[in-house]
Order: C-alpha cells, then sequence, then structure tokens
C-alpha cells in the first residue's frame, strides 16, 4: 500500500478530471492520499476532498500566500481544526525563495501555527523552501509534536536536525532528476525509516513528465509507485521494501492514518 503524504488534490489543476485521477491513484495501488490546505477560503474544498474520495486532511495556512491570510484566520482555523479531525497542520511553514514575500508576517503566522499544533496535539507538514534552519528554530521553540517536511532539499546536517525533532522528509519527483545530485545523495544515504513518499500534485512533476520543448506535466499520485521505483533503484533494494517502508513511516508522522483506508 503506498501513501502519498502531499497531494493538492483540491487545486483547480484537477478540477476537469479529478474523479479520474483518483481512480487512477487506486488503480496504481496508492491507497492513501493526504490533502493540505494552503487558505481559510479553499479549506471547504480541501474538506470536500474527505468527503467525495476518502482523502486524509490537513488544514494550515500556506506560506506563499501570506498576502490573503488576516489575523482573524488563525481563530478560524483552530475552529476546523477542532471540528474536522485533521491528521496534521498543513501545509505551513516559512518560504524565502519568493523575494516579495513578508518574512516577518511569515513568522507571525506559522508561529500561531505552531502554536494551534501544539494546543491540539497534531503534527505539523511544513513548507520549508529556502527556510530549513529558521523553520527549524521555530520548531524547537514551540516543541510540537513532529511531522514532515515536506519536499526536503537541504543540507544532511538539516535533515540530521529535523529528524531529530521527529520529523520524516518527504521525496517525491524532484529525486527523479538526475541533476538533483544532492536530494538523490540524501535520498539514497539518509536512514530509510526517515523518508515519506509525495508527489505534491499538481506540482513537483517526476522527470519523466518534463519533455523537451514541451510543457512539463500535471503531476498526480498515480505516479507515485514509479517515484517510489526511483527510491528503491537509489538505495540498491526492491520496490516492496520501499513502499513498506514509507508507508510505516508515513503512520509514524501521521498518527491520524492508522488503521484507515482511503
Amino acid at each position: 500500500m503506498l501513501i502519498d503524504s502531499h497531494c493538492h488534490l483540491d487545486a483547480p489543476e484537477f478540477d476537469a478530471d479529478r474523479d479520474a485521477v483518483v481512480q487512477r491513484a487506486h488503480v496504481a495501488g496508492v491507497a492513501q492520499i493526504v490533502v493540505p490546505a494552503i487558505t481559510i477560503a479553499t479549506l471547504p474544498k480541501t474538506r470536500e476532498m474527505r468527503e467525495r474520495y476518502g482523502a486524509f486532511l490537513a488544514f494550515g495556512l500556506h506560506p506563499i500566500y501570506i498576502d490573503e491570510h488576516r489575523d482573524a484566520h488563525i481563530d478560524e482555523l483552530a475552529r476546523w481544526l477542532q471540528h474536522e479531525q485533521p491528521v496534521a497542520v498543513g501545509e505551513i511553514g516559512l518560504d524565502f525563495f519568493v523575494p516579495e514575500l513578508d518574512a516577518t508576517r511569515q513568522v507571525a503566522i506559522f508561529e500561531a501555527q505552531l502554536k494551534l499544533a501544539r494546543d491540539f496535539d497534531l503534527p505539523v507538514i511544513v513548507h520549508i523552501r529556502r527556510s530549513q534552519d529558521q523553520v527549524l528554530k521555530y520548531l524547537r521553540k514551540w516543541q510540537v509534536r513532529g511531522g514532515i517536511a515536506h519536499a526536503f532539499n537541504g543540507s544532511r546536517q538539516q535533515a540530521d536536525e529535523f529528524i531529530k525533532l521527529g520529523f520524516k522528509l518527504g521525496f517525491g519527483g524532484a529525486m527523479t532528476y538526475s541533476g538533483s545530485q544532492r536530494i538523490r545523495k540524501l535520498a539514497a544515504e539518509l536512514p530509510l525509516e526517515a523518508i515519506v513518499l509525495e508527489t505534491d500534485a499538481p506540482d513537483i512533476a517526476p522527470s519523466w513528465l518534463d519533455q523537451p520543448g514541451q510543457p512539463r506535466g500535471r503531476n498526480e499520485s498515480a505516479q507515485l509507485p514509479r517515484i517510489a521505483g526511483v527510491l528503491a533503484a537509489l538505495r540498491g533494494t526492491d520496490l516492496a521494501s520501499i513502499t513498506a517502508a514509507c508507508s510505516a513511516n508515513t503512520r509514524v508522522a501521521l498518527p491520524g492514518l492508522n488503521g484507515q483506508t482511503a
């Protein structure tokens, strides 16, 4: 059983054929899909992914959309966390790759959500683009119960620090590119019990969907078995072992998945 630990199934890119996307994922052997939210406005659509498809949900305010977040949204998010039984608070974090995003405001919203995660005793799914050390700083401060460092692409030292804090590290499409040498080295050498699989669909498409001269293909959960195969090849092991280990790791990171199937 494969678990896609990070898929934005509620994204508008899937509006035209979402039923077929979910069906392809199930046929491919992806039994559970975790859908992280991004804004207060999109929470009802995120919830619909559970109602229609049995997906598992995380509720949070994504740093990329910092201009849309208001202080009052923290209280509203708290109500969703209280009543809707998500498996995590997410997608939250910091993004210092996009220069125009207000860094100070990002930190304030991130800390407010870490406090909610601590108050509700929920793991977090963290966005860490160009912000690994800063995210680690606030995770140490708020002492949440672990979770997943999404789309990990930091150093081995940073990886070890996340692991010490009880986090699993998300690997997906970026790992499939031969030029992603640091990510591939980490995927090959990190303790297997620290790794979870994800697509970040519709984003971070794997290499086989990136054809020269063509727009990059839309990612989806059905790509996860082939992504898992890349991880197996990098580690010199079999696909079944990777599937079992990474799925077990995801259930450790997100205990709300235990004993349930999508």
